[in-house]
């Protein structure tokens, strides 16, 4: 099992809020204050996961620049009080930063049996295929 430091159960805990407000924002159409504190907290939350210097270098990697400047612009936007708008730029913005992911994120959902059982069905499982071999080339 993987142990973890008390701050990082800390960062796992904002990071979750932070999930939790972004969603419950979404849901309350886009209620900017909501929205505004699932930012803060997400992005907290993962600087207290992973370290202030590894978020760092995370953001600002010569080749993940767009995608930091999308979702960064997206929080500064959604903090302004335009959260749609925010939003939009932030979810582009986080698809990109995190598009290194999914394969692996895919790959553990197919062990799950019920999600996995869903990700195997014919029409989906091609899809999926296709989004992780597209993500693998970029």
């Amino acid at each position: 099992m993987i142990s973890l430091t008390d701050t990082q159960k800390i960062g796992m805990g904002l990071s979750g809020f932070g999930v939790f407000f972004l969603f419950f924002g979404m849901i309350l159409f886009f209620d900017k204050a909501l929205l505004a504190i699932g930012n803060v907290l997400f992005v907290a939350g993962l600087s207290f996961v992973i370290g202030l210097e590894r978020t760092f270098r995370f953001f600002f990697q010569k080749h993940k620049m767009k995608a930091t400047g999308f979702f960064l612009s997206g929080v500064l936007i959604v903090l302004i009080g335009w959260p749609l708008i925010g939003m939009v730029l932030e979810i582009y913005g986080f698809f990109l930063l995190f598009r290194g992911f999914f394969p692996v994120v895919i790959g553990f959902i197919r062990r799950v049996p019920v999600l996995g059982y869903l990700l195997n069905l014919p029409g989906i499982s091609s899809l999926v295929d296709k989004a992780g071999e597209s993500n693998n080339m970029v």
